[in-house]
């Protein structure tokens, strides 16, 4: 019959403490996984402490599929860094290079603009309806680092959702017909 019926004939034969020691394995990786997440957000102070640069805006010094390591402190936002943040009606984060700083002088507020080093113009036209400036809490962190390229496994399975779809089936089997 070939791979696929050694396949079919290998779940059939499995036995049911095989089976939910498998499902205690990819449990506890899980758990592993989701415990070393929350331990980046806590060490970083950033609530995504990894992201993807999803687009060219930022060229040449990151390039789209780039995956930046983020760090927010309590430290002031100057000009110049280059920071990620959420816009009010938007999921996607973005990563922009801060251009000018204002501070009120009647609350002693932070507020930032942004821009693309690849875009024409600030990013005010990003910013939600009659938003001149971000605050504080739309940033996410400050870029620390980057790992270039290795983004694009996230991009292509987000664009491309058969690909992911493959990879958890054929994970997911792998998993299955394993034997200790």
């Amino acid at each position: 019959m070939g791979w696929i019926g050694d396949t079919v004939d290998s779940i059939k034969s499995i036995q049911i403490r095989q089976l939910l020691t498998q499902a205690v394995s990819l449990g506890m990786i899980v758990t592993s996984a989701l415990i070393i997440w929350k331990a980046l957000m806590c060490i970083t102070g950033s609530e995504s402490p990894v992201v993807v640069v999803l687009s060219g805006s930022m060229e040449p010094g990151f390039k789209r599929g780039d995956i930046l390591f983020l760090h927010m402190s309590k430290d002031p936002i100057r000009a110049g860094e280059i920071v990620v943040f959420n816009i009010d009606g938007r999921e996607i984060p973005i990563v922009h290079r801060v251009i000018k700083v204002h501070e009120r002088q009647d609350t002693g507020e932070v507020e930032v603009l942004t821009k693309g080093d690849n875009n024409y113009g600030d990013d005010r036209l990003l910013y939600a309806q009659g938003q001149l400036w971000l605050q504080r809490h739309h940033i996410m962190g400050r870029a620390v680092g980057f790992l270039p390229y290795v983004g694009w496994v996230t991009i292509i399975m987000t664009e491309k959702p058969i690909i992911k779809y493959i990879l958890i089936g054929a994970l997911g089997l792998l998993v299955i017909t394993s034997k200790d």
